[in-house]
């Protein structure tokens, strides 16, 4: 049989796959308040669910007639590969999970259930399918070229329109934003939506280059320029030709260097060092910095004339911490990539740890929340990242930029500070259980909701002593 309750979808659709009618009838009382709940007896009516109705979760249990809940996963993950599916076991068998995982379950389950863990567990896979229903509409609404580009701020919004507007010209362009934003990013968005994609994409950071090789790394040099120049060395220049040419923290280029690169924006000729012919270059130029140009040439530390050649199209990239609802998905998206690349079994992140991570002003911008996040999967205990995982600084930031500027923190707040975080580090290991935390800090319940309160602290999701945690895969 294949049934509804009368609920209304609120939160998401469960279908529940499995013989035995108590155990459906479990699921209803424990699900039907908050999610409209599906009935399937076996693999079959579990398909005609599937294909009848708009699923988020299925509950499969692993022993039915017919088809074991293990092959009816895969033909479910076949007629629906977004679909999260949570197997159940009767026994803990390590094989059976392991095989589950490899086949696309999002994770397994033991009888009998315990209510606090099958709501927690349908919170979580609910949250990653609604994550990544986020992702695949954010993915869609933007142009192929920007994959690597994550954020649905108005600001990086407006900015995917600037370059799907200006990619296909042959404008220079100007990005500015600090250290870490993502600048070079957005200029091979540029390059990847421009009639140039198929030519080179040349990046070079100016400042890194020591001033002696500056000249010789973009413009190239001749046999014999200087002492151990053996051999013509082709320049950055000539290496784009076609293509496009990035030119990150342009700021710090000496002003000799300025004239030069004037002239080959204004002729599109280059000349190499100890050459006597000039050389023609077909290159579009895209610079970045992270320091304001306007000042600089108010300054006389930039040339004027070269601000307005390279500054025809400006793009500015926002800090991190002006964008803060995006902080859920590029944790989402450095948890994936990382937890792939070093085969680690990291799905998620804790409510607590991604409170801090959104709370934290991010000084290196996303260059730092790769950094951390990386070292984080690295070194992660269990499958969630936990505020434990993340760097004492980055939970009191506050209390590490005033030692830094040596001025010291008033010890009524950096114990307010200490306090906070251990409270959330107590929370976090009782599963947002108040009561329980409030006994093993000696404290009456109504005393710690009042410090949360007072800290702008909700239980995860609003729910009562809930055990939560922000599932990212």
């Amino acid at each position: 049989m294949i049934g509804a309750l009368e609920a209304p979808a609120r939160r998401g659709t469960v279908l529940v796959v499995d013989d035995e009618e108590g155990v459906r009838a479990s699921y209803r009382v424990m699900l039907e308040d908050e999610y409209t709940v599906l009935e399937a007896e076996d693999g079959a009516q579990a398909l005609e669910a599937l294909q009848a109705h708009e699923v988020d979760l299925v509950m499969l249990d692993q022993r039915m007639p017919g088809a074991p809940g293990i092959e009816v996963l895969s033909r479910i993950k076949a007629a629906d590969p977004a679909v999260v599916v949570v197997i159940a076991t009767a026994v803990r068998e390590v094989r059976t999970a392991v095989e589950a995982l490899k086949r696309g379950a999002y994770d397994y389950i033991t009888k009998p259930f315990d209510v606090e863990d099958i709501e927690l567990l349908v919170r979580r896979a609910l949250d990653k399918r609604n994550l990544e229903r986020e992702v695949l509409y954010l993915r869609s609404t933007i142009p192929q070229g920007f994959d690597a580009m994550i954020g649905r701020h108005p600001e990086m919004v407006r900015i995917y329109q600037l370059i799907a507007q200006i990619a296909p010209t042959a404008a220079t362009v100007l990005v500015a934003g600090e250290s870490g934003t993502g600048k070079e990013l957005v200029a091979r968005a540029i390059h990847t939506q421009s009639p140039r994609s198929a030519k080179p994409f040349v990046a070079v950071n100016v400042a890194a280059l020591p001033d002696t090789l500056v000249e010789s790394e973009l413009f190239g040099h001749e046999k014999g320029a200087f002492t151990g120049a053996v051999a013509r060395k082709l320049g950055k220049f000539e290496l784009a030709h076609g293509g496009t040419l990035f030119l990150d923290e342009i700021g710090s280029l000496r002003p000799d260097l300025q004239a030069k690169l004037l002239r080959a924006l204004q002729q599109r000729e280059i000349e190499r060092l100890g050459g006597s012919r000039t050389v023609p270059v077909d290159v579009r130029v895209i610079a970045a910095t992270n320091v304001n140009l306007r000042q600089a040439v108010r300054d006389r530390a930039f040339r004027e004339d070269l601000y307005y050649r390279l500054n025809v199209v400006p793009v500015t990239v926002p800090p991190l911490r002006d964008r803060r609802e995006d902080v859920p998905l590029l944790v989402e998206h450095f948890v994936r990539k990382y937890a792939r690349e070093f085969n680690r079994d990291v799905r998620g992140v804790s409510a607590g740890a991604l409170e801090v991570l959104q709370r934290y002003d991010w000084p290196g911008n996303v260059r730092e929340m790769e950094n951390i996040i990386q070292r984080a999967v690295v070194l992660a205990g269990g499958p969630v990242l936990r505020l434990q995982d993340l760097p004492l600084d980055l939970a009191m930031p506050e209390t590490g930029a005033r030692l830094d500027e040596g001025t010291g923190l008033p010890l009524r707040e950096a114990r307010e500070q200490f306090e906070r975080q251990y409270v959330l580090r107590v929370l976090e290991k009782v599963g947002w259980n108040q009561s329980r935390a409030a006994r093993l800090l000696g404290l009456h319940r109504n005393t710690l909701l009042a410090r949360l309160a007072a800290w702008g602290l909700r239980r995860p999701n609003g729910g009562e002593d809930e055990r939560a945690t922000t599932s990212l895969g």
